[in-house]
């Protein structure tokens, strides 16, 4: 399964390129905009390319199908690891089949079921961007939605991952991976939280008292 950090900071992209804990980006106008890019968004979102090798999903910023065209090509040319995240609306389709022949990759944002999924990956998404938190919220069961669309997918040979954003706990994560998706999106704070466990401190504290009883430059011997 693979991890995208949810983040458009920089230095955040960068620990999570050497650390080679994520294997891409997904950023919102929300993001860019934390990470004041509010004048030259796009300038960020190539700077963030300079950074990460691996995909960055950038966001169109409107719901008419013209328009999204539009963003969306506009956002492809600002580098090749570019993934389009489009929302999945009735305009959204049509923007996302015109993008997809083109070539251009497209995530299709804002899907809440398998049937929506299906439709969006029929148009030509190769990711559907499923919110866990907002479906748990609505009262719906947010992981079985994400085990029922990969199953949908896997029995009609469908070619189209679905990234669950963005778990915020390590159960959430876990689960997520048992559900069946494809990527996790996770912010810089929870992916950090997934290296911890309440028997770490202890652990390292076994390991440096251990340490502390051997005889000094016996490994280096």
């Amino acid at each position: 399964m693979k991890i995208f950090l949810a983040s458009a900071e920089i230095d955040e992209a960068e620990w999570a390129g050497e650390s080679g804990l994520a294997d891409g980006l997904l950023t919102t106008p929300q993001l860019l905009a934390d990470a004041g890019a509010f004048d030259d968004p796009r300038g960020l979102v190539q700077d963030l390319c300079r950074v990460v090798s691996g995909p960055v999903v950038v966001s169109v910023e409107s719901v008419l199908s013209d328009e999204m065209y539009r963003d969306g090509r506009e956002l492809a040319r600002l580098g090749d690891q570019v993934v389009v995240e489009v929302p999945l609306v009735e305009d959204g389709i049509v923007a996302i089949r015109r993008l997809s022949t083109e070539g251009v990759r497209v995530a299709a944002g804002l899907v809440y079921s398998p049937a929506q999924a299906l439709l969006a990956a029929k148009a030509g998404a190769s990711i559907v961007t499923c919110l866990l938190q907002q479906l748990d919220a609505e009262g719906h069961h947010g992981l079985q939605v994400i085990e029922e669309t990969r199953s949908v997918f896997d029995v009609g040979r469908v070619e189209c991952d679905v990234m669950v954003a963005s778990a915020t706990t390590s159960s959430e994560f876990t689960r997520a991976a048992l559900a069946g998706a494809d990527s996790v999106a996770l912010r810089p704070d929870a992916l950090r939280a997934l290296l911890v466990h309440p028997l770490t401190d202890r652990g390292v504290d076994r390991f440096l008292s251990t340490l502390g009883k051997l005889p000094k430059g016996r490994l280096g011997a």
